[in-house]
């Protein structure tokens, strides 16, 4: 089945959902319901009563039944007033709300609302005289279709989800009831996609944070604002320092930058204009000068760059910056540490000419490759570029060729990728690097930018070989992009398993019996002169020690639910044996304690 077939057979049974709802609530009201990905959804307003999860097995039934009795769907159309009388008297005043819009406005509403429920659209954004209705059995509903031609041609299906949805988008209006469900075409294809979601929500990064210790939130800190724990904070420093150290070595230096800022500094490089409503206010008692909290960092160092006088010697200049930014979000799109408020970027920026950006481009993508080899996800990027709108700032002839320098350095790095016209920044083309999770997730966490515009916002220069006064390019690039976000990534994706590298707690030693006390001080100091040198240089070994009057089984538990990577279990026969036996999620193995740093560098 192709994607216009499933889409086809998805939206029949956001209908049949609607119908079955119909036939159990014969008074229910019903909006739209759009085929989203991987199915479909329909809003519903009953009034006081609320559907429940409880209810999921009857509507299904109900559905199965309309399933079975094979239901044509048959298309009609009606007059935009007859349509309207329709409503009215079936009592659905959403949809009559929906044709009075369409018999005033047209195309231009069915576009806003992003919705199939629309009825036959015609071309252009004039007044409808003629709207489209699809019925099945008794249930007739406002439809431009397409649909299959009767209810027993649809495939899998499950309901999933009830959720709060306000009528059109807008707060002021009727809260509804959104009702989700999920469809493909074959059973085992419902199968795997119901395992995949088990998965991600064993694998969920709120569930295994609170689990696993890493990360708190408190109403009197407030919304979208983690805190992080010793373990979580073990997590966030090591991936910064392996993020800096990549870097590093492609020749960039680090920069400090204050947290608040005149908002002047964002009029001039025109993010006040364009996210000016996501800024933090920061008012002082002391003069009257407008504080922002910093919500990015790129103007900051284009002031960094501005600071002295800079020759075509100098270039490129490489700035790189780990730094907490804020930006006020709205309560309800805040969730875990996918989107928060405080979020903490691994910010890049290089100033060069325009004949270095594809070899700067080329040491940022061996830089990512490697981040994302280490992590254990498939890369993957998107070129985004220009289209021939006129929506975009700077020379045609240099977003040419800087676009096709971006795709060169792709190549070079052998990345997976695809183009797109229309998707790049209105200050200059971009890569967003796309990576797979462990269960087939694909995540969009960081972003290549070359920027055209801020640099003559804030007249940047150099002075090229012929004395001449040219202007840098600007190239905006993070690795993890929000840390914040990229933990909830890699929470999920590793099951809270972390590499050795990068785990809380790296090694947890378990006594059998108190009698081997003083040979484990021995294997601490082991671990203490043990340093993990990859990929992070010098990365000592974190350790604990459970020596409590507890049963083994019960230690190792214990560790295991704390997902400890190595355990050391040592009883008498290892103490008088010199070793220890090394337990990981793969396997038991008993090493000499001689050999003991040497075996965990090899893990």
């Amino acid at each position: 089945m192709n994607e216009e077939q499933l889409h086809t057979m998805r939206h029949s049974l956001a209908h049949i959902t609607a119908a079955a709802v119909k036939r159990l609530w014969p008074e229910a009201k019903f909006g739209v319901g759009p085929v989203v990905e991987n199915g479909f959804y329909y809003d519903i307003d009953l009034g006081e009563e609320k559907i429940s999860e409880q209810n999921f097995g009857k509507i299904e039934k109900a559905m199965r039944r309309i399933i079975s009795e094979g239901q044509e769907f048959e298309h009609f159309t009606m007059p935009i007033d007859e349509a309207i009388e329709w409503a009215r008297a079936n009592g659905q005043p959403y949809k009559e709300e929906l044709l009075n819009d369409l018999k005033r406005s047209g195309t231009t509403v069915a576009k806003d609302l992003d919705a199939d429920e629309m009825g036959t659209i015609a071309d252009g954004d004039a007044a409808l005289d003629e709207v489209g209705f699809y019925k099945n059995g008794d249930f007739v509903d406002l439809c431009r279709g397409p649909h299959v031609d009767k209810t027993s041609s649809v495939g899998a299906f499950k309901l999933m989800r009830i959720a709060g949805a306000y009528w059109r988008g807008k707060e002021d209006n009727a809260q509804m009831q959104r009702l989700y469900g999920v469809a493909f075409a074959m059973q085992d294809e419902l199968d795997e996609h119901l395992e995949r979601l088990e998965q991600a929500r064993l694998r969920d990064h709120r569930k295994l944070g609170k689990e696993l210790d890493l990360y708190t939130m408190s109403p009197l800190v407030g919304a979208g604002l983690p805190m992080f724990t010793p373990r979580g904070t073990v997590i966030r420093d090591k991936l910064a320092q392996y993020s800096n150290q990549l870097r590093e070595a492609h020749g960039f230096t680090k920069v400090w930058t204050p947290n608040i800022t005149k908002t002047a500094l964002y009029e001039t490089s025109g993010h006040w204009a364009k996210f000016g409503d996501e800024l933090f206010l920061v008012t002082s008692q002391e003069t009257d000068d407008e504080m922002a909290l910093k919500p990015m960092n790129c103007p900051h160092h284009t002031q960094i760059y501005a600071s002295k006088p800079r020759s075509y010697r100098d270039m490129p200049v490489r700035f790189l910056e780990t730094t907490t930014d804020y930006r006020d979000e709205k309560t309800g799109e805040l969730g875990g540490l996918n989107r928060v408020r405080s979020l903490t970027q691994d910010d890049s920026h290089v100033f060069c000419r325009q004949d270095q950006i594809e070899a700067e481009i080329h040491g940022l993508l061996a830089s990512v490759r490697e981040m994302y080899e280490t992590v254990g996800m498939k890369l993957r990027v998107r070129l985004s570029y220009r289209d021939d709108s006129d929506g975009y700032l700077g020379d045609p002839e240099l977003w040419t060729a800087a676009q096709e320098q971006l795709k060169n350095a792709v190549i070079a790095n052998e990345l997976e990728y695809f183009e797109e016209e229309g998707e790049a920044a209105f200050y200059g083309p971009k890569i967003d690097f796309m990576a797979t999770d462990a269960i087939g997730r694909e995540h969009q966490l960081a972003t290549a930018q070359l920027d055209f515009v801020q640099p003559e916002r804030f007249g940047l220069e150099y002075t090229a070989e012929d004395s001449s006064k040219q202007q840098p390019v600007m190239i905006h690039c993070a690795l993890l992009g929000s840390i914040e976000r990229f933990m909830s990534v890699f929470i999920e994706h590793t099951a809270g398993w972390f590499p050795l590298w990068v785990a809380p707690e790296q090694v947890r030693i378990l006594t059998i019996n108190d009698t081997v006390l003083e040979y484990v001080e021995e294997i601490e100091a082991t671990l203490r002169e043990t340093v993990l040198m990859q990929p992070i240089k010098y990365n000592e070994v974190r350790f604990a020690r459970d020596d409590r009057n507890e049963s083994l089984g019960k230690k190792i538990r214990e560790a295991t639910a704390m997902k400890v990577p190595v355990q050391l279990i040592v009883g008498p026969k290892d103490q008088e044996a010199r070793e220890v036996s090394v337990r990981t999620q793969e396997s038991e193995t008993k090493v000499a304690l001689s050999e003991l740093g040497e075996f965990l560098k090899g893990l």
